[in-house]
């Protein structure tokens, strides 16, 4: 059995609807039916940040700004490659995103949709325990409102 190490980084990225509530961007794959975060591989000489940012434009098509780094995540998974099973640790960065800009229309091939949620139906709607735990590490913050005061009220 082989065994490989992957490093990735992805975004949550906020926005406050009108009402002054967190809406969460989450993309699609799967033919519509897994929802989840933007994440990629961290390239060679990129910086977490980076790659986060990148990853972010790239699958939802959205301008953001990182506000703070949150716990990552570790999980297992196998991959079949050329008729061999090979088994992967992966280890993701989520920085929370503040939304700047941009349009969801304009995500990348790797993606089927692009939408909005509201935090609690964000937790609910991501397919993956892992990501849902990184949804949670929100609900913490917007209680007590130090880091999600950033988050403009905006209609993209």
């Amino acid at each position: 059995m082989t065994a490989r190490f992957q490093l990735s980084a992805g975004g949550v990225v906020c926005r406050r609807n009108p009402a002054g509530a967190i809406e969460i961007a989450l993309i699609a794959t799967h033919e519509g039916e897994r929802w989840g975060l933007p994440k990629g591989l961290v390239e060679k000489g990129e910086a977490l940040e980076e790659t986060a940012l990148r990853e972010v434009r790239e699958e939802t098509g959205l301008e953001a700004e990182i506000v703070k780094r949150l716990e990552p995540i570790e999980y297992w998974y196998w991959w079949d490659e050329g008729g061999q099973k090979v088994r992967y640790h992966k280890k993701v960065y989520y920085f929370l995103m503040a939304y700047r800009g941009g349009d969801v229309a304009q995500h990348d091939f790797e993606v089927e949709d692009v939408r909005w949620f509201p935090l609690d139906e964000a937790i609910e709607r991501a397919s993956h325990r892992t990501e849902r735990e990184v949804l949670r590490q929100l609900l913490v913050d917007d209680r007590d409102y130090s880091v999600l005061n950033r988050m403009s009220t905006s209609s993209g």
